[in-house]
């Protein structure tokens, strides 16, 4: 087990935000390059301008007392965690210590947004919820920035950081990696955050993390997949090793360069694993020769009552193509030929037609980019069948995910053949 000589613990409940306009568009779902204008800009400013008179955001970082690998398990100061994906990190780069950070855009924006949804404006909802994310990204970029410039004046490096819910690390051990956060040092912790037993923390636009630490700078020049600054947005930085991804290189890559109209860091309502096994068992898609796809979702399940009977489902959507931001242009939602299940459901046999009526009518984010999914709050119900408005929504939440899903690791695929 390593104790560690360097300690650095910092926290602040006003740090200086900047947020880049250009990571705001992006995850507004908007193309690379952009530009907001009309009414679109006009929710973008108001959002700023709200968050900037009452939003509260708060970071904290220190670093860990002890540290130790041991076979998969990750110790941070006596508590194991287990990440292949970080601890794969951390051992390439012979880390000799961690840094454990929180940030948080603070409560009052999630309760602002909660209070638009309920007066039934939607797009007011949507950019401040989305100005919220913002916040916690750049507080993360500018935590990550402090760290770098306090590891070289240590002769440290930073790796980049990774969290509870990112692949191959269990949102489940959240709580008691924010349990070992709030053992503080000098300074007290920020804000007040919770875990849910499900892992998820409240306020929802928090994130905890670990960055890596190491005294063997010439190894992230050889494993490039260990420098932070690919995915680090922080212009003014003098400690860049590498050129930020998403940023171009040249007016060329600027006109060229792949536009991201997906977030690939998505927060979903069910885990990767069941939308990976989805995607590939119950979803086909056509992508066409304007970029438009057509894509039908198999749902199967079963009725409340009447011994459970089987049914199953098409979901088909058309997306535009993704220069727009694959928006959402025609959907609808019917039995498969020949299902009978469906009969036994205990709405329909009160009333068939209302219920298939509602069934066909109803076309939640249509017109909306298929990124809108990810912030749709929306009631989850366990029901297999189609009685209740609530399980109606949750179904469509679901297609809408997978086909998130599968059309985010198909950009990652290709983006990877080009490199």
């Amino acid at each position: 087990m390593r104790e560690v000589a360097e300690s650095i613990e910092l926290a602040s409940t006003l740090p200086e935000l900047n947020v880049l306009p250009e990571e705001y568009v992006r995850l507004l779902g908007y193309p690379r390059g952009f530009v907001l204008e009309g009414r679109a800009l006009d929710l973008a400013e108001q959002a700023r301008d709200w968050y900037a008179e009452n939003g509260r955001p708060w970071f904290y970082a220190r670093q860990a007392e002890t540290f130790e690998l041991a076979g998969d398990s990750i110790y941070i100061d006596g508590l194991p965690f287990v990440s292949k994906r970080l601890e794969s990190t951390l051992r390439q780069a012979e880390a000799h210590s961690v840094i454990l950070v929180a940030v948080g855009a603070g409560p009052e924006a999630e309760e602002e947004a909660r209070r638009r949804w309920a007066d039934e404006k939607p797009d007011e909802y949507f950019f401040l919820e989305m100005y919220a994310s913002a916040v916690v990204e750049h507080l993360t970029t500018a935590t990550g920035a402090r760290l770098c410039d306090w590891a070289e004046q240590h002769e440290m490096a930073v790796l980049p950081h990774y969290s509870p819910g990112y692949p191959e690390w269990d949102v489940a051990e959240q709580p008691q990696l924010l349990e070992l956060m709030k053992r503080t040092r000098r300074e007290p912790f920020p804000s007040c955050v919770d875990a849910l037993d499900s892992g998820m923390l409240r306020p929802r636009k928090t994130l905890l993390a670990v960055f890596g630490l190491t005294h063997h700078t010439e190894r992230l020049r050889r494993l490039t997949g260990l420098v932070p600054c690919e995915s680090c947005s922080f212009g003014p930085c003098q400690y860049r090793r590498a050129p930020y991804r998403r940023a171009p290189r040249s007016n060329t890559e600027q006109v060229t360069a792949r536009m991201t109209v997906l977030d690939e860091d998505a927060e979903y309502s069910v885990n990767r694993k069941a939308l990976k096994r989805w995607a590939e068992e119950r979803l086909s898609m056509d992508i066409h020769q304007d970029g438009s796809l057509d894509a039908v979702f198999r749902y199967d399940g079963t009725t409340c009552t009447n011994m459970g009977r089987p049914l199953t489902f098409h979901y088909n959507v058309k997306l535009g193509p993704r220069s727009e931001g694959y928006p959402i242009r025609e959907q609808h939602c019917a039995p498969v030929p020949g299902d009978t299940g469906h009969t036994f459901m205990c709405q329909y046999i009160e009333d068939p037609t209302r219920l298939m009526g509602s069934i066909d009518r109803e076309k939640p984010l249509h017109g909306e980019r298929l990124n809108a999914v990810l912030s749709w709050r929306r009631e989850l119900s366990g029901a297999g069948c189609f009685c209740d408005a609530s399980s109606r929504n949750h179904k469509w939440g679901l297609v809408f995910e997978t086909i998130h899903y599968a059309l985010v690791q198909r950009e990652l695929a290709q983006e990877a053949e080009e490199r």
